[in-house]
């Protein structure tokens, strides 16, 4: 794979994306990293705005399993199809290869530590040669601990608990994007059970 070939001229900006909370948009055919202790919630939240099955990748020696109740309160569980390779060195091999198929709408791959740029520039280029090969834009998303600080990602996010006495609630920082600066939200459900910013927020850059 030449590395060489991801220029600015191969970002299209005009290429579907991935709506977030109604009112953000994570670019299509790019990889971006989410972190914080509430990503695999954040992940859930993108993949109920994506269509058809959703990869989750995740390593099969780590004790952290999503649970069924709590996805089914964001998503059909059925829509998840999970891979679990024994070896760190397989779980981003195995996003690339989906993303290059470019047959599932979203990869998701939970990972111990972030990546380095090689590996996030190889993703790019495969969810390129994905939406290429079938006319759509294959999104990754790679779930890193902490404060995240993968290289070359086209976003991060960062999703916390905010739960008050009455209510759920979660705080969602934008650490890093190409196309929008730092922000900071407030996340509570509406009355259709779905989150979205809260209306104090709303006047924020988005």
């Amino acid at each position: 794979m030449d590395l060489t070939k991801l220029t600015r001229q191969s970002h299209r900006r005009d290429r579907p994306g991935l709506p977030l909370l109604g009112r953000f948009r994570l670019t299509g055919a790019r990889a971006h990293e989410l972190c914080g202790g509430a990503r695999r919630r954040l992940a859930l939240w993108l993949a109920a705005e994506a269509q058809g099955p959703v990869l989750w990748i995740r390593p099969a020696w780590h004790p952290d399993r999503l649970h069924m109740a709590g996805v089914r309160a964001e998503i059909d569980p059925g829509r998840l199809i999970f891979v679990e390779p024994e070896r760190a060195e397989d779980l981003l091999w195995a996003m690339e290869e989906a993303l290059r198929a470019g047959v599932v709408p979203l990869v998701v791959c939970d990972l111990p530590e972030p990546p380095g740029l090689t590996p996030v520039r190889r993703l790019h280029l495969a969810a390129e040669a994905g939406a290429e090969a079938q006319g759509t834009a294959p999104l990754a998303l790679l779930l890193t601990p902490g404060e995240g600080g993968a290289a070359g990602v086209e976003s991060r996010w960062r999703l916390e608990p905010a739960h008050g006495a009455e209510a759920a609630g979660w705080r969602l920082s934008r650490l890093r994007a190409r196309d929008g600066g730092p922000g900071d939200w407030a996340v509570a459900r509406g009355p259709d059970g779905r989150p979205a910013p809260a209306a104090a927020d709303m006047a924020e850059p988005a």
